[in-house]
């Protein structure tokens, strides 16, 4: 049996996927944060239920797995008292999930300068009194420090050296998640989706998506799912869709922020996007970088 790679951080840990009992027909959404996550949760949604009404709230429906906010047997419960086709979410890379052959894995890969820019500002939005009260670390009545500016924290970011399996967000950490996925990518059961080609080509990913997973969708029940799957229609559907449950969020709508690509690129000048590019080539393999960065 292989040995999964073990992922902590202050709300997450990966060692609660070893004794989760999968169903057959399992769907694992697997992630970096501000990579699509919560899209691709709602695709699954929409074509499980076929309705844009969904029956509950999608982190109801979809729960985070290894987010230490919940108690485990909690999200087990739940789990288990679903009728539905199961999909769970994770930021765990697959290397630290179980893989069985009846279970779909789903990995959705950014651009990781436009990943490192809605993070930035997803940092912005969180409430961090909240979020220690939550995790529980010590109260404190100081106003977080000023966020740096958004460019020369990006640089800094793409200049990283931190270690993957503890930094999960960082660039190498990011191209660790996508690498290994990258390597599984001929495997039957794991499916890696461009967050570019959800944007170009809506329908087409959703039907790809829905053809993967064995599901048939009536001919007209389809304008109106690809609709829902909108970022226009997400946003005005934040309350039920955003993954806040606890109240860490600000503002939930402005989680859907935008839904372009290049942003990142853009900030940079022509020496910082050259060096990025030399920095993304020590961490990932040229074919799996000329996919993800596509058009920069």
């Amino acid at each position: 049996m292989t040995t999964l790679v073990r992922y902590r951080s202050e709300e997450e840990d990966s060692g609660r996927w070893l004794a989760f009992p999968f169903r057959h027909g399992d769907i694992v959404i697997s992630t970096r944060s501000k990579s699509g996550t919560t899209w691709m949760q709602t695709i699954c949604a929409l074509l499980i239920f076929q309705t844009a009404d969904l029956p509950a709230p999608l982190a109801h429906l979809s729960p985070w797995l290894d987010w230490l906010i919940t108690p485990q047997q909690q999200v087990y419960d739940q789990l288990a008292a679903q009728q539905h086709r199961r999909f769970i979410k994770t930021h765990t890379p697959l290397d630290g999930v179980p893989i069985a052959p009846h279970v779909s894995y789903v990995v959705v890969a950014r651009h990781p300068l436009d990943m490192a820019v809605s993070l930035y500002h997803q940092g912005e939005n969180i409430d961090r009194k909240r979020l220690r009260q939550l995790t529980g670390g010590p109260p404190s009545d100081d106003a977080p420090p000023a966020p740096p500016p958004l460019r020369p924290w990006l640089v800094r970011w793409t200049e990283s050296h931190r270690d993957p399996r503890e930094a999960m967000d960082s660039l190498p950490g990011v191209l660790w998640h996508l690498t290994d996925a990258w390597r599984r990518r001929q495997e039957p059961n794991v499916l890696l989706v461009h967050y570019d080609d959800l944007l170009t080509d809506l329908e087409g990913q959703m039907r790809h998506i829905a053809a993967w997973l064995g599901i048939e969708v009536p001919a007209e029940r389809w304008a109106t799912l690809v609709e829902a799957a909108t970022f226009g229609a997400m946003r005005e559907r934040a309350q039920i869709l955003v993954p806040d449950a606890v109240g860490v969020l600000k503002d939930r709508h402005a989680f859907f922020r935008q839904d372009r690509s290049g942003a990142g690129a853009a900030l940079l000048s022509t020496e910082e996007l050259r060096r990025y590019h030399r920095r993304a080539a020590e961490l990932a393999p040229p074919d799996l970088l000329a996919w993800l960065h596509r058009r920069s």
